[in-house]
C-alpha cells in the first residue's frame, strides 16, 4: 500500500512539473522582442512545412469523409423522406464538429509529430546546445515560429477540410445519389449561420491549433536525447495531442452550443 502511495505521489509531482515546465516554455517562446530581421522568414518556412506539406492528408480524407458522411446521412434521411435535408446535415455536421476535430487530428499525427521528432533531433545532435552557447535563444530561433505557424495553418487547414468535404457529399448526394442540387444548397444555406457555425468552428481549430503545437513543441524541447527518447516523445505528441483535442472539443461545444 506504501508503494502504491508512494508511485501515486510521484506520478502525480511529475506530471505537476511537466506542466510546469510546459507553460514556462509557452511563455518564454510566445514573450520577448520580434525578431523583424530572421522572424518573417522563419515564419514563412514553418507555415510551408506544417501548413503546406499537411495538405494532401487533409485534402484526401476530407473528400472521403465528406462523401461518407453523406452516403451515411442519405440513408438514414431517406426513410423519413428528408434526403432534401443532407445538406443541412452535412453542413452543420462538419462546420461544427467533424471538420476542426478531424482536422486537427490529422494536423497532430502529421505535422504534430514532425515538429517533435525535428527539435528531438536537434537536442540530440547538440544543436540546441549550441545556439546557447553561441547566445542565440533557441525557443526564440526554434520554438516560436513554429508555435506561430501551427496557430495560424490550423484554422485554414480546418476551412479547406470542410470545404473538400462539402464538395465530396455534393459529389455522391447529388451526383451519384440524385438529390436535387438546388434543394441541397438552398437548405445548406439558410440553416449555416456565420456567427453560431462558421466562428465557432474556427475558434476551435485556433484553440486546437495551440493546443497540438504547444505539446509538440514541449515534448520536443523536453525529451531524452537519444532515439528511444525521441521516439517515446514522438508517440506522446500524437497520443496527448489527441485526447487533448477530444478534451477541448467537449469543453468548447458545451461553452458555444450546450443547453441552457
Amino acid at each position: 500500500m506504501l508503494d502504491l502511495l508512494q508511485r501515486m505521489g510521484r506520478t502525480g509531482l511529475n506530471a505537476t512539473a511537466g506542466f510546469g515546465r510546459a507553460g514556462i516554455l509557452l511563455w518564454q517562446a510566445v514573450w520577448g522582442p520580434i525578431d523583424w530581421r530572421n522572424g518573417p522568414a522563419l515564419l514563412v518556412r514553418q507555415l510551408h512545412f506544417v501548413g503546406v506539406y499537411s495538405l494532401i492528408i487533409i485534402v484526401v480524407s476530407g473528400t472521403l469523409i465528406g462523401m461518407v458522411l453523406a452516403l451515411q446521412g442519405y440513408t438514414v434521411l431517406v426513410r423519413f423522406g428528408a434526403e432534401s435535408a443532407l445538406g443541412q446535415f452535412v453542413s452543420l455536421t462538419l462546420l461544427r464538429e467533424l471538420g476542426p476535430v478531424v482536422a486537427a487530428l490529422l494536423f497532430a499525427g502529421r505535422a504534430g509529430s514532425a515538429l517533435t521528432a525535428e527539435i528531438g533531433l536537434m537536442k540530440a545532435t547538440e544543436q540546441l546546445a549550441a545556439m546557447d552557447m553561441i547566445g542565440v535563444d533557441p525557443l526564440r530561433r526554434i520554438a516560436r515560429p513554429r508555435l506561430w505557424a501551427g496557430i495560424i495553418a490550423m484554422p485554414i487547414l480546418a476551412q479547406v477540410f470542410n470545404m473538400v468535404a462539402i464538395l465530396g457529399a455534393v459529389g455522391v448526394g447529388v451526383g451519384w445519389l440524385g438529390v436535387d442540387a438546388g434543394s441541397f444548397w438552398s437548405n445548406m444555406q439558410s440553416i449555416v449561420e456565420f456567427r453560431e457555425d462558421v466562428l465557432n468552428g474556427i475558434i476551435k481549430a485556433f484553440a486546437f491549433g495551440v493546443v497540438v503545437t504547444w505539446i509538440a513543441i514541449f515534448e520536443g524541447f523536453d525529451t531524452e536525447p537519444t532515439p528511444e527518447g525521441i521516439s517515446t516523445a514522438t508517440t506522446r505528441t500524437v497520443v496527448y495531442s489527441s485526447l487533448a483535442v477530444l478534451a477541448m472539443d467537449f469543453l468548447l461545444t458545451a461553452v458555444m452550443f450546450g443547453v441552457d
